[in-house]
């Protein structure tokens, strides 16, 4: 029988603005919930809502059979739960903390050899999206991941991506680096569009629609990264430097910053010179899965 059916109890280690989120949504779903914070006073909002407090670490990983932990960086993490390590033992321990996949790798093995069962996590949203469905991302053992499921559904939509504990961070990395480019992205256009004293509000709606077309071009591209081969039969590299310089043009006529889009051009250049001119756009990434210089 899966132990979630029964509303598994959960600790929760760590209560800054994410941890008190991943609690309070624990409770909605009617976790029995058991939270333990350095700064005790960053309970109260929880207790006063039906959390237990717990005097310390211990206390609170033996109050359940699922922990969650949710702090800083892995420094903290072992700084708080490396004396307690033995109340591990036989625990399911999930980890929410922001880390790299080597820090993952190295936690699940230290979890291993204190018994407990061990998944990394990465929360991909802000605190105010936890409990709305937003996307979590889990990597580990599947049992585990399984065996846990219903419970992490209080927290978000869990996506499992595989057995090695470094996927999860990887995986974040991966995707903050997609949301900064694109969000500067739109930043830049929305500079440029309101250079011409157009509204970002009214420039964001067609920047959406036309987002929605770029997806199509991920859809496309996938297949021939995956192959290494890039058929030019859309658009090739050397259209588009052609056309980033009349970004550039625009960017510079206006006043706006043109670094981001001559970082683009001089990226696309250096497919250009190792061949790729005639390829899509997708070759780009021959480049790119190499630091310059390097072999």
């Amino acid at each position: 029988m899966n132990p979630d059916r029964q509303a598994v109890a959960v600790t929760v280690v760590g209560l800054g603005s994410m941890g008190s989120a991943l609690a309070a949504a624990f409770l909605d779903r009617g976790h029995p919930t058991t939270v333990w914070n350095r700064s005790p006073h960053k309970a109260r909002a929880l207790v006063e809502r039906g959390a237990r407090q717990a005097a310390t670490p211990a206390e609170a990983i033996e109050a359940s059979e699922l922990t969650v932990v949710c702090v800083l960086d892995y420094d903290v993490m072992h700084t708080l739960l490396d004396p307690v390590a033995d109340a591990l033992a036989g625990k399911t321990l999930i980890n929410l903390t922001s880390g790299s996949p080597e820090q993952a790798n190295e936690a699940a093995h230290w979890a291993g050899t204190h018994g407990a069962r061990y998944l990394d996590g990465a929360v991909m949203t802000t605190p105010p999206g936890v409990g709305a469905g937003m996307m979590f991302l889990y990597s580990g053992a599947r049992d585990v991941f399984d065996s846990r499921r219903t419970a992490l559904e209080a927290l978000g939509d869990p996506v499992f991506l595989g057995e090695d504990p470094g996927l999860a961070s990887l995986y974040d990395a991966a995707l903050l680096g997609l949301m900064w480019a694109t969000m500067t992205g739109w930043l830049h256009g929305t500079a440029l569009v309101g250079a011409e004293k157009t509204p970002a509000t009214d420039f964001t709606p067609v920047a959406i629609r036309w987002l929605t077309t770029v997806a199509g071009f991920l859809t496309t591209y996938a297949p021939q990264v995956d192959a290494g081969r890039y058929p030019g039969d859309d658009a090739t590299i050397d259209v588009q430097i052609a056309t980033v310089d009349h970004l550039i043009h625009a960017a510079a006529h206006r006043g706006v910053d043109t670094a981001l889009p001559e970082l683009l051009r001089d990226t696309m250049r250096r497919a250009h010179r190792a061949g790729h001119g005639s390829d899509s756009y997708a070759a780009v990434i021959e480049v790119l899965k190499r630091q310059e210089g390097g072999k």
